[in-house]
């Protein structure tokens, strides 16, 4: 009779198959370059803009984002390359060996003011700091192309009020006027301070979130950021993740919630406390950046360095803190 069957002693390994060879990691082919006359060696596939920023210099962006794929259009951080016949987008320019690069030669300085002025002579950016800041940076002056959109709405304001009857027509060559677009409870949309700098757009689509709820409908002047049909937005494809607000520049896309207090005179940064925590909804560990003022939560951003959800939250982390202020 035949001995019965043992269990394998779990102090005694199994045999095992020959072990995984894994391949060799492949050695990073380095880039040498100039930029302003600084040698810089950054790794193959770089950017100029990846460069610039590893030797310390500040080059100005709008519609790049580190949690997005560059799309070129702002064009305010073209750098002049030496031998190149046009200025190049440092966003998107890969680094070559043996680069020159200028990033604040007179000609790049000119290009960066004139668009400057472009926009600004055409869009609000009284709610974008830092487009004010490279406006002061670089002298910007866009009254040379017409009066500001914001100084062309208060002149609307006024003219509606009793008993003015002058209206200052001037120059003013805002893009596309339409009024604040005010659909939901959460979020506002003022397209009178879009660039059109298609971050909303990214975050919207294969960046982020993949709804594909808005993009840019019209050509020329008529550009514009808009839902499919130009349907309000709780009639759209839109999930409320509002991703778009935390890319966006200019403010044309806004909590209702800072909207609202921005209106009544009562919205004050210098009064507003940042507090880190993580998403209570569910288990992913998003985390959020609190904003507070007067002991109250009045918006949820999320750091773009976190390697979770690089900046980018959904419907709940974003907008679910509400409950919290009612005492």
């Amino acid at each position: 009779m035949s001995e019965p069957l043992k269990a394998p002693d779990q102090m005694v390994p199994l045999p095992r198959g020959p072990l995984p060879i894994f391949p060799t990691p492949k050695v990073q082919r380095m880039v040498e370059l100039s930029i302003d006359g600084k040698s810089v060696s950054v790794p193959e596939g770089a950017t100029l803009l990846q460069a610039a920023r590893q030797i310390g210099i500040d080059t100005p962006t709008l519609c790049f984002l580190e949690n997005l794929t560059p799309v070129n259009v702002c064009r305010i951080c073209v750098v002049e390359v030496e031998g190149a016949r046009v200025l190049a987008p440092a966003c998107s320019r890969k680094a070559e060996p043996g680069m020159k690069v200028h990033t604040d030669s007179e000609r790049v300085r000119t290009s960066r003011k004139l668009v400057l002025e472009l926009l600004a002579s055409s869009v609000d950016v009284s709610t974008a700091p830092q487009f004010q800041e490279y406006m002061q940076r670089y002298d910007a002056k866009p009254e040379r192309f017409g009066p500001s959109a914001e100084a062309a709405q208060t002149s609307e304001r006024d003219a509606a009020k009793p008993g003015h009857h002058h209206v200052h027509k001037g120059t003013h060559a805002e893009t596309v006027h339409q009024p604040v677009k005010v659909d939901n409870d959460l979020y506002v949309r003022d397209y009178s301070k879009c660039i059109l700098c298609y971050k909303c757009v990214e975050a919207c689509g294969v960046d982020a979130q993949n709804t594909f709820a808005i993009a840019v409908a019209g050509r020329g002047f008529n550009a514009r950021i808009s839902t499919e049909y130009n349907v309000p937005l709780p009639d759209s494809a839109c999930v409320y993740c509002g991703n778009c607000i935390g890319v966006c520049p200019t403010g044309a896309l806004m909590f209702k919630s800072e909207h609202d207090m921005r209106a009544a005179g009562t919205w004050d940064e210098s009064k507003q406390k940042q507090t880190d925590t993580i998403c209570p909804y569910c288990g992913v560990g998003c985390t959020l950046t609190v904003h507070v003022q007067d002991e109250k939560i009045v918006k949820v951003t999320s750091p773009l360095d976190v390697e979770i959800t690089e900046g980018h939250l959904c419907i709940k982390g974003r907008f679910g803190w509400e409950w919290v202020n009612q005492k």
